[in-house]
């Protein structure tokens, strides 16, 4: 068995408790801008998926995507999540969950959903609409859809 003991002074003592205490304030602060805005590669603020309070907040969370879309939503309604989801719903999740977003956390929650004109939907003549559900200021999932009959339907990422 071996025992090591070492002798230290107040004054060291009080240097180490002090630089404990500035690298746990350091790292409260450096977390806690983490999720603050930050200004994005062109100069905008992104906007984070947890504070999307206003229009403009949503049209710039979009944007983050490479959407440029309508001033206002085209329609804006409140919409109930199920508590008992369909074969329909559990597809409409799986794009959700490719997205980091489950809306089962959300059944049986009214959530509002709008729905923005796309204005630069890449190689394509059809209208397109960008659709995002908002609960509690926050972007709880969204997708991509074309409006011709048959259309296709995807994450909020800009194709490539």
């Amino acid at each position: 068995m071996v025992i090591l003991t070492a002798k230290v002074s107040k004054g060291k003592l009080a240097a180490i408790v002090l630089l404990i205490l500035f690298v746990v304030v350091l790292l409260a602060v450096l977390l806690k801008n983490a999720d603050e805005p930050t200004p994005g590669t062109d100069g905008e603020q992104t906007v984070s998926a947890s504070e999307v309070r206003t229009n403009e907040d949503r049209v710039a969370y979009l944007a983050q995507f490479g959407w440029e879309v309508s001033a206002e939503p085209v329609q804006t309604q409140e919409v109930r999540i199920p508590t008992e989801p369909s074969e329909v719903f559990e597809r409409y999740n799986d794009l959700q969950i490719s997205q980091g977003f489950d809306l089962h956390e959300y059944s049986g929650k009214s959530v509002k959903r709008y729905v923005y004109e796309i204005t630069n939907y890449p190689n394509s003549e059809d209208t397109y609409y960008a659709t995002l559900l908002i609960y509690k200021n926050a972007v709880i999932g969204g997708d991509v859809c074309s409006s011709a009959q048959g259309g296709t339907m995807h994450s909020l990422n800009m194709p490539k």
